[in-house]
């Protein structure tokens, strides 16, 4: 019951924090004569480029905006130009991309040089720093639950604390993702599927956070998590597994000149980019249904001040509704990309007629 308070608390600030920075401001012209009419304008609201600034990555962390009052963590921007070498400075000197500081402006979450020169951007933006903080409580906790392990606990007593949480899900993808794709290899490769299962996890549980980045909706995290299980997995090849590959037995040679690129483009294309495409879509596709069930509010307000109102409370309660499934599909989706590293790797070294348990099949001819 606690953790769920907890959660309906998380989201009823994320709603809050949608609606204030989404307030529309309006400008009045005063007229100089007494009784001159009074001429409104309603800044028209976009919820395509609201949606799209929340799920991008930014230089700052940014929680809301009352007016001019804008709450925000700056970050540090370094910054690389052959005509002005490295420069270093907090991104709260832009004033949210009002300023020019230093010959740099902001633009549209992009830093680039008033002159048009060449910039070379090495900032630690939100994506980086939030990815740094979840590396970080990775380490922490799984180094705290070893301790724990060595001291005794948990092995001759029962476990306590995150051990009872943590254990379970080690032993659940030992069991069901490890040892079914990888047979008597999978204690050599648990460490690395569980390093990606657990940093998937926790990235994936942070961006659910109000104001935090949506790291692993990010193409390039993404794309790098892809390419690593791509060099494990090429590491774990066999001549037999390229002997397949390359000249592809029972075949017609007509057959195999087809077969061969394509076999090459499934190891080396078609593999990682299921890990790629499959992780960035389903994140970025929950963060943009909660986004436009808030926008909604601000839609219908647009039409009437009473139909945004009437409809406030619907759209809060999709929106928890999302976010509790959000919640699920966070292990889901680590649950997956680890998995689908598994099978990939186990087809890698899977031999002759050999599975990766050791016995032999029979031979049919």
């Amino acid at each position: 019951m606690a953790a769920q308070r907890i959660k309906s608390l998380l989201v009823a600030v994320f709603s809050l924090g949608m609606l204030l920075f989404s307030t529309i401001s309006f400008a009045q012209d005063h007229g100089a004569e007494e009784g001159a009419s009074h001429e409104v304008k309603e800044e028209k609201l976009d919820p395509a480029k609201i949606i799209m600034d929340h799920i991008k990555d930014a230089h700052e962390f940014h929680f809301f905006s009352v007016g001019d009052f804008h709450a925000t963590i700056p970050l540090p921007v370094i910054l690389y130009s052959p005509t002005k070498g490295f420069s270093t400075f907090s991104s709260a000197k832009f004033e949210h991309g009002h300023t020019i500081y230093n010959g740099y402006m902001s633009k549209e979450g992009n830093i680039e040089a008033a002159d048009g020169s060449v910039v070379y951007d090495f900032s630690l933006t939100k994506n980086v720093v939030q990815m740094i903080i979840a590396l970080i409580v990775l380490v922490l906790l799984m180094i705290s639950i070893a301790k724990k392990y060595a001291s005794g606990q948990g092995v001759t007593t029962a476990p306590k604390g995150w051990q009872n949480a943590v254990e379970p899900v080690i032993t659940f993808v030992r069991d069901e993702v490890a040892r079914p794709n990888l047979g008597k290899k999978a204690n050599k490769y648990l460490p690395y599927l569980l390093t990606v299962f657990f940093f998937i996890l926790i990235n994936n549980l942070f961006g659910l956070i109000p104001g935090a980045a949506n790291v692993t909706g990010n193409t390039a995290f993404t794309m790098v998590l892809g390419l690593v299980s791509l060099a494990v997995i090429l590491g774990s090849t066999n001549s037999h597994f390229w002997g397949h590959i390359f000249w592809p037995p029972g075949v017609p040679i007509f057959v195999k000149i087809i077969l061969i690129p394509i076999e090459l483009l499934g190891v080396l294309v078609i593999k990682p980019a299921a890990l790629i495409i499959r992780l960035f879509a389903n994140m970025v596709a929950g963060h943009i249904i909660i986004l436009s069930f808030i926008s909604l509010i601000f839609i219908f307000g647009a039409m009437s001040s009473v139909a945004g109102f009437g409809f406030s409370p619907i759209s809060v309660l999709f929106t928890v509704f999302i976010y509790f499934i959000e919640l699920l599909v966070a292990f889901i989706q680590a649950f997956i990309f680890t998995n689908l590293t598994a099978v990939f790797i186990g087809q890698s070294f899977e031999g002759g007629h050999d599975d990766v348990d050791g016995h032999h099949e029979p031979i049919v001819a």
